[in-house]
């Protein structure tokens, strides 16, 4: 019962970091984009990523149990910043091509966390992966807009 509270202060960690994305959402910008024929419809996005955000809180809170602040916790925090810029660059400032840079990097820290998650707790790492699955989905998806939808 002691640790519970860490656990509580990671996900509101998680919570901060979706705060942050919630202040930007699809807009009519976005609504007038061409979109390509994977693009899931805008509902799919809410449950999707409050399930992540869970699953992510879970997974720092199992690696901070066994180690403390550690090189690991450090990577989770910066993807988190990662993670939130995102929401930010594509649907507050209108740039995908900057997002895409942005998503990019959120995924290659994603794959490291899950590795250095991985090697500390197999549950920790496990957790990750349907956030990488996602992300990866997400890149492309940012991708495929991009492209479609060339700046003027």
């Amino acid at each position: 019962m002691r640790r519970l509270p860490s656990l509580l202060v990671f996900l509101l960690l998680t919570l901060a970091a979706a705060l942050v994305g919630s202040r930007f959402l699809p807009d009519a910008w976005y609504a007038g984009l061409q979109k390509p024929a994977f693009n899931p419809p805008n509902w799919v996005f809410p449950p999707a990523w409050t399930v992540l955000y869970v699953l992510m809180a879970i997974s720092a809170w199992r690696v901070w149990k066994r180690d403390g602040l550690s090189a690991a916790i450090v990577l989770w925090v910066v993807q988190l910043l990662f993670n939130a810029a995102w929401m930010w660059l594509f649907f507050g400032l209108h740039r995908p091509g900057t997002a895409l840079v942005d998503i990019v990097i959120l995924l290659v820290l994603i794959v490291a966390l899950t590795f250095a998650f991985w090697r500390r707790d197999r549950w920790a790492g496990g957790l990750l992966v349907p956030y990488v699955a996602w992300v990866a989905f997400a890149a492309v998806l940012n991708h495929a807009l991009w492209q479609l939808n060339p700046p003027v």
